[in-house]
Formats: C-alpha cells, structure tokens, sequence
C-alpha cells in the first residue's frame, strides 16, 4: 500500500518533503486570490512569483544578509538578519509586485504620490517621452527607485492581503516582509516590478515567525541543533575508555567477578 508521511522534522527530509508540497498547493492557491483582488481601474498590474527549495531559499536569505551588513539602514539591520533566518525556515516564499507604480501611473491627478495633483511630480522625476515612462534606466539612488504612483502601489496591498486570507484560511502561517521583497527582486522575482513584497509561508507546530528571541540569526534552531551536535561530539571523547572493558554503570565487584572469568 502506498503511503505519504508527513512530519516537520528533519528539514528537508522526505517527509518534510511531503508536507513542502502541500504548502506549495496553498502558495499556488494564493497567487489565484491576488490575481483577483481589487485592481485600480479594474486594469490588472500585479505579478506574482514563488521560490521553493533548499537552494533558492538559501540565496535569498544571502542576499537580505547582505543588504543587511551593507545597505539597509542602521534600524533595520537585525530585521533583515532574523528575517534571513526565518527564510530558512519556511517551506516558500511568494513574491508579489507592482509593475506599473513606476511605469505607468494610473494619471489620475490625485496627490497621493506626495505632489502635486496633476501628477507633476511623478512625471518631473522620470525619464518619458509625452508621459511614456523609459523603464530602461534601472540604477538606484535608493531601495527603491520612486516616485511611484500610490494608486498603482495600493493595489499591491489589496493583493498582499487576499493572500494572506488564503494563507490563513488553509492553516498556514504567513509573513509579509518588506526585507524579503527587495532581497527577491534583486534576485529578479517579479522582475519587472519595481516594488515587492516578499511573504513568508510554512506549516509547523510553532509558528517560525512569531516569538522571535533576541539575535535570532544567531540563535535560531539550527544553529541550537548543529551547537548540539558538536557538543555531543566531544562530550563522547571526554571518557576516552573502550567501551568493550569499561563500563561506569557496573559495581566494582561486578568487575571483580569478571576479571576471575
């Protein structure tokens, strides 16, 4: 008979393999409900992407480790370092992104951009020709290259949202980053999006991104266990006696009596 177990532990195993799986079911059924949310102009400006595996989690969480050391302020440092290790964590990671707040603004003079309302501002501080925006210039002064219409940037969080509900309705933990998104796009996820999301999916007895303790990219389940395991390691050496002859557990005149045998 064919079976499927399922278990969170070991990572990586095939059972936990096993159960990846399912949360990959969820993550697609998550990209379904922000394909569907709520688009300004019912005009469609969302794209979506999911990474899944040992290897695509692992450059990501190196990149946010880099951007943490080198390019993320000063306050965001240890967010980006405890966020990297919840990225090992998890079973997948979706990235959602907008990709027309910086391309092609919905030019409805509203002022939520922080200008003017005749959307001045946006059009002063890009590359256009008659309002066609050039998304050939891709350097950055900034995390993110702006200004970006907030009408198009909105529709990102209605997206945002209807997967998050999906997440939670199937008994998935989830965690929308800001960290993992701009780690992701700088791996080319939603590459044509200039801002994106990055949320966080597993299943597991413990949530993995709640009651987070102090230095948790230090103090993170892994290295607790790999700490384990050298100290098992050593402690193994300390007695340094052939199991074959010694034995702590026997009574001296237990030995006694083996050695007249």
């Amino acid at each position: 008979m064919s079976r499927i177990h399922v278990n969170e532990w070991p990572l990586y195993s095939p059972s936990d393999q096993n159960k990846k799986e399912n949360v990959l079911l969820v993550a697609r059924l998550m990209v379904n409900a922000a394909m569907t949310a709520p688009f300004t102009g019912g005009v469609q400006d969302c794209e979506a992407e999911i990474a899944h595996g040992q290897m695509e989690l692992e450059k990501i969480a190196r990149e946010m480790e880099r951007l943490a050391h080198q390019e993320a302020p000063k306050k965001l440092k240890k967010p980006f370092l405890y966020e990297a290790a919840m990225v090992r964590e998890s079973d997948a990671v979706v990235f959602m992104g907008n990709f027309r707040a910086r391309n092609t603004p919905m030019d409805a003079g509203c002022g939520l951009c922080g200008g003017e309302p005749d959307c001045s501002f946006f059009y002063e501080r890009v590359s256009h020709l008659n309002g066609v925006v050039d998304p050939t210039d891709r350097k950055r002064s900034t995390a993110i290259n702006g200004p970006l219409c907030m009408l198009r940037a909105h529709d990102l969080g209605y997206a945002v949202g209807s997967a998050m509900w999906i997440a939670s309705t199937h008994f998935v933990d989830a965690k929308p980053c800001y960290s993992v998104g701009l780690a992701g796009r700088n791996l080319d996820f939603c590459m044509n999006s200039e801002v994106v999301v990055g949320i966080l999916i597993a299943v597991a007895a413990k949530n993995p991104y709640a009651d987070i303790p102090p230095e948790y990219h230090l103090t993170n389940m892994t290295n607790m266990v790999d700490g384990l395991r050298k100290i098992a390691v050593i402690t193994r050496q300390v007695p340094n006696h052939p199991y074959m002859v010694f034995d702590p557990a026997r009574k001296s005149g237990d030995q006694d009596e083996k050695e007249e045998e």
